[in-house]
């Protein structure tokens, strides 16, 4: 690589970092509701608790605007650099989002941005991906499940679509990522207490529950729960 080369590639991996540890949930929050996601609900700064504090509509601009901090870096140095550059940057994307250096090293779980950083990269496996996931939040109305599984089978997607190396690994590598930030949802699906989601059509229930369109999303709730952190759920 020439010099010029040398230097898009890590202007592209700033970038894609940079992208990525903006929070659209801490910054929509605190500009429409003066609240700070990362004191309410859950206190993870990602888009299912957007939904659970800020609302539908705010939990809806999160969700794409996360999801957009991992296409459009990746989409950039798909067409701007080297396959391996692409590959660095969608993980620069993950890692941003769960590490973010505007938040002081925390962030959300990644699943957003990881899933916009994958279809970035290879959009027909992450087609099916997605409705696996959309298949398993609507069935077992657990967000944790959808989210632990389909981050499980990205790498394996990968490799049945026959996507080249690159593009395996940097899967692996995100999958790690994100299955350590769902390290307490795991914990609390094997205690059976992990949170369900109410869709409109559900009669309410009395055990915990997650509420709403936080379904179809990032696993990192219900809607408009403005309740302080707890500090043992600090990772849902």
């Amino acid at each position: 690589m020439s010099t010029g080369s040398w230097l898009l590639a890590v202007a592209l991996v700033v970038f894609g970092y940079l992208m990525g540890s903006i929070s659209p949930s801490v910054f929509l929050g605190k500009i429409f509701k003066g609240l700070d996601v990362r004191k309410q609900g859950s206190g993870n700064a990602g888009t299912t608790n957007a939904f659970r504090v800020l609302g539908i509509r705010l939990g809806l601009a999160v969700l794409i605007a996360d999801f957009l901090k991992g296409v459009i870096p990746v989409v950039l140095a798909r067409y701007l650099s080297a396959p391996l550059v692409t590959v660095i940057v969608a993980f620069a994307c993950v890692t941003g989002h769960n590490y973010s250096i505007f938040l002081r090293g925390r962030g959300g779980k990644g699943v957003a941005t990881g899933a916009g950083a994958a279809v970035g990269m290879m959009p027909l496996p992450m087609a099916f991906l997605i409705a696996i996931f959309a298949i398993l939040v609507f069935t077992t109305r657990i967000v944790a499940i959808a989210s632990i599984t389909c981050t499980i089978l990205l790498p394996v997607m990968a490799v049945v679509f026959h996507q080249p190396l690159p593009y395996i690994v940097v899967c692996c590598l995100m999958s790690i990522v994100v299955l350590w930030a769902h390290r307490a949802n795991m914990l609390r699906l094997w205690e059976r207490r992990e949170r369900r989601v109410v869709f409109p059509w559900n009669k309410r229930i009395q055990t915990p529950v997650e509420t709403g369109p936080a379904a179809a999303i990032e696993a990192d709730g219900g809607v408009g729960d403005p309740r302080p952190a707890d500090p043992g759920a600090a990772g849902s």
